[in-house]
């Protein structure tokens, strides 16, 4: 596999095509698994497109690409899985192609060859939930691109215009996922050490970051939505995680052998007298990415391999000159054998159950389940009051109150006059059919706003109430 991966020709663009799509054919017949997340996403893009703003109407703390593209999605297509998926393998052979291309046409291996896209492809296919449109793999493309323009930048070691783009590639990543923002460090750093950038080539690259970040606050601030947007996202991005050790360590033997294979490539770079002094500084600048990609961890939301495709670069860039670096190549073809089959056991494991009685790689705290309701209570406009069971996995969501974490900021601060004034106007605007109450709170809002107690009634369902007429 190593060996045709070394030839260097045009057509093994097809061939990296060709090799994602075989390592994704499980799911051309297989129902995957819909997850929490991606269900959530789909529900603020379906508010979205009944013409509610994020944030000021929708509470939930995705970022504002993000949902620009899942209210795209839903105005064209609706409430669909298979879209998802296909735009995210669409963007994932973006990823494959363009880090082959930076390192075919920056010289950034001694040797030229189509490797590096290879072993990408294998590398984002560690689990089957790398397969949806996530924020960080939208965010990742993006700062994908500014890796490619770093690479310019590094190649001359004389900034230009370039370095305004990286920001901006930047800057736009923040927008499709928060914590993004921290690679402007990772910037910075690489421009201070690596280049003979200039105070005023550093506010260039700083403005081209925030600049699209302005741009949005602009956008809210006209809509009368900068507090919503303080709130519920940036504030969000700070509260304490509470993490399961089951997907811990699920994750842990997931990301495994890539970060295995990451270190020791690093360690062998570091010996090596091979590299020219610009292939070290690419080094140097990947070794910042994946500290940066480290400290992005704490502010992730929950924890699963989607979430590590920061990682994936820096990974595959240090895995590719291990496997370059071997002088006996049969031994390299043999390890990456092993290496290939492990990524798939652990890949078909979490999407078909090779073993039913293995956890490892299936995701099971983050999937979602339908939630026992009564029969009656489908296809309607709902409103979970507690976390979400999967009680919207066939409703539609009703208030702005998606994100419970957020929503108690207005429903467990029933003694403040503004919330009570926001609640009722929410429920005026977007009124639920059934009101799914896991925290006792509908009787204290029935004494606080009495115009809701007259629309809404106790249903014979313990803990549910349904509208008036």
């Amino acid at each position: 596999m190593l060996s045709f991966f070394r030839v260097n020709a045009t057509y093994q663009n097809i061939s990296l095509v060709l090799f994602f799509v075989l390592l994704r054919l499980p799911f051309l017949w297989n129902e995957v698994p819909l997850l929490i997340p991606e269900l959530s996403w789909m529900l603020v893009g379906e508010q979205m497109n009944r013409g509610f703003m994020l944030y000021r109407d929708i509470w939930d703390n995705m970022s504002p690409f993000s949902g620009l593209v899942y209210w795209l999605i839903d105005s064209l297509f609706g409430r669909s899985q298979v879209v998802f998926q296909a735009v995210a393998a669409g963007l994932s052979i973006f990823q494959i192609l363009y880090f082959n291309y930076v390192c075919l046409s920056r010289d950034v291996f001694s040797e030229r060859t189509y490797i590096p896209g290879m072993i990408y492809a294998l590398f984002l296919n560690l689990s089957f939930d790398l397969a949806t449109l996530s924020p960080m793999l939208m965010a990742s493309t993006f700062l994908l691109l500014a890796w490619g323009a770093l690479i310019k930048i590094l190649e001359r070691r004389q900034v230009t215009n370039e370095i305004f783009e990286l920001g901006i590639y930047i800057g736009i990543a923040t927008l499709f996922y928060l914590p993004a923002a921290l690679f402007m460090v990772w910037a910075f750093v690489s421009l201070l050490f690596y280049t003979g950038a200039t105070l005023r080539q550093h506010v260039m690259g700083f403005f081209g970051s925030i600049f699209p970040l302005l741009m949005v606050v602009l956008f809210f601030y006209l809509n009368d939505g900068v507090e919503s947007l303080n709130r519920n996202l940036l504030t969000s991005v700070f509260q304490v995680r509470q993490y399961d050790l089951n997907d811990f360590s699920s994750l842990i033997i997931s990301l495994l052998l890539p970060l295995l294979l990451g270190g020791l490539g690093f360690f062998r770079m570091l010996t090596s007298s091979r590299l020219v002094t610009y292939q070290s500084r690419i080094q140097q600048s990947m070794a910042a990415w994946f500290i940066v990609a480290v400290l992005m961890i704490p502010l992730m939301p929950y924890l699963a391999p989607m979430q590590f495709i920061v990682f994936v670069p820096v990974a595959a860039f240090f895995a590719t000159y291990y496997f370059q670096s071997y002088k006996k190549r049969w031994l390299a073809e043999l390890l990456f054998l092993f290496v290939l089959g492990g990524i798939t056991l652990i890949q078909y494991q979490g999407l078909l159950a090779l073993d039913p009685y293995l956890t490892l790689g299936r995701l099971e705290n983050l999937r979602a389940k339908a939630a026992a309701l009564p029969p009656e209570i489908s296809q309607k406009r709902i409103l979970v009051i507690g976390e979400d069971k999967g009680e919207y996995l066939n409703n539609f969501t009703a208030t702005p109150y998606l994100n419970w974490d957020l929503a108690r900021y207005d429903l467990e601060n029933l003694d403040n006059f503004d919330s009570v004034i926001h609640i009722y106007d929410n429920f005026r605007q977007d009124p639920p059919d059934y009101i799914i109450d896991k925290k006792n709170i509908m009787p204290r809002l029935f004494a606080r706003v009495p115009a809701l107690k007259k629309r809404y009634k106790l249903s014979r369902w313990k803990g549910i109430y349904e509208k008036i007429g």
